[in-house]
């Protein structure tokens, strides 16, 4: 991965640090899901992709709850909360 590591030299570390904070927190979130629930939304977002309208009423259905029990919401804003360098507001 010579060229990875090219790229992440160029990074101020403080970023460094930030992205992998957020590599973290998404796999916190992901592993709120099963490894079959992730394979699943694995599959249908390949299917859709580009255009969601290849999924089935009851796909999207099913995709929207295994993306709900992942709690993206949380997950923004948590991740707003790390990289603001004032901390949380309310």
């Amino acid at each position: 991965m010579p060229g990875v590591t090219r790229v992440l030299r160029g990074f101020p570390v403080a970023r460094l640090i930030a992205l992998g904070e957020l590599l973290l927190l998404a796999r916190e979130h992901v592993t709120r899901l099963s490894p079959q629930e992730r394979r699943r939304v694995l599959e249908l977002v390949r299917r859709g992709r580009g255009r969601p309208s290849r999924l089935s009423t009851r796909e999207r259905k099913e995709l929207a709850m295994l993306i709900a029990k992942a709690e993206p919401r949380l997950f923004a804003r948590n991740a707003a909360s790390k990289l603001t360098p004032f901390g949380r507001r309310r």
